[in-house]
């Protein structure tokens, strides 16, 4: 990203700024003037207060951290964390928290708290659930929980009508979560490289959505109500269990093509056991399979 970059603390000043059980009352630092030291190394990035304390292997967050309130972007990135302690929830002007690649198994209930969070990166960790209490952030626009061990998502979730984004991808969900069907504002959708086996009918309701990839799973057919999403640009079936494609597919005509690269907008539908003559008619491209497909 551009703009000017965020100072991350040294392994030498985070231990600067840790309170020391054994010291003396005479030598210890306050929490106040530790927080300070801390608070030197944030700066203002694009016009928020940001800190940076990625890539400093950190096995647990300095006390001192939960005392900066007025911390907008927090990034904890790339760090051994196990677990973040409920003080999290004090940091309550967060519009920004990186968690990527951590070992967090959970994230605390006190996250809800975070009102004006609009971005959540938790992707690479170990999280095999998220709190129901995340509903509250009703700010919400990007939320990455890729590369976990998610089986679903808490119905709360179905609040967050100002999402756009939401990565899936990577996880164990068997069935897409009912809650992701009343997001009416996402945009991108990914959820490949899970168990999927269907999308349900109601995959119509995500009127706005533009992006939708659900690349190596196991889906078996396609819902028509798929095809009634006018927006979508980008359609990523490859590496499933398609024979066939609804006869509806014509009206996806925002597609416009058969696409190669992974993010190439247009319809992605290689490595699919296709049955004749769908198979044969895709060899002249997505204009030939619509032409084939519209009644006469």
């Amino acid at each position: 990203m551009g703009g000017k970059q965020s100072r991350s603390l040294s392994n030498k000043q985070l231990d600067e700024v840790s309170v020391k059980k054994s010291a003396t009352r005479d030598d210890q630092p306050s929490v106040s003037s530790a927080a300070e030291r801390i608070r030197r190394h944030t700066t203002v990035h694009f016009g928020y207060s940001t800190l940076s304390l990625a890539m400093r292997g950190l096995d647990g967050t300095p006390t001192e951290l939960w005392e900066l309130r007025e911390l907008q972007k927090l990034n904890l990135s790339m760090n051994c964390l196990c677990s973040l302690p409920p003080a999290l929830g004090t940091l309550d002007n967060l519009v920004i928290l990186n968690l990527w690649g951590n070992n967090l198994s959970s994230l605390p209930p006190e996250i809800g708290l975070l009102k004006k969070l609009r971005v959540l990166f938790a992707c690479r960790n170990r999280l095999s659930e998220v709190p129901e209490e995340l509903g509250s952030c009703a700010c919400l626009e990007v939320l990455s929980l890729a590369n976990n061990q998610i089986t679903g998502l808490p119905g709360s979730l179905a609040t967050m009508h100002n999402l756009t984004k939401l990565n899936l991808s990577y996880n164990r969900i068997v069935h897409i979560p009912t809650c992701v069907y009343s997001m009416k504002g996402l945009v991108f959708l990914h959820l490949a490289c899970n168990r999927l086996e269907t999308i349900a009918d109601q995959i119509q309701d995500l009127v706005n959505l533009k992006i939708l990839i659900v690349e190596g799973n196991s889906i078996h057919t396609l819902p028509k109500t798929l095809c009634f999403l006018e927006s979508l640009e980008l359609l990523n079936v490859d590496f499933n269990e398609l024979q066939n494609v609804p006869m509806e597919m014509y009206l996806l005509n925002r597609l416009g093509r058969l696409a190669c690269h992974p993010m190439d907008k247009g319809l992605h539908i290689v490595h699919n056991p296709l049955l004749k003559p769908i198979k044969e008619v895709l060899q002249g491209g997505l204009s030939a399979l619509y032409n084939y497909l519209k009644p006469s």
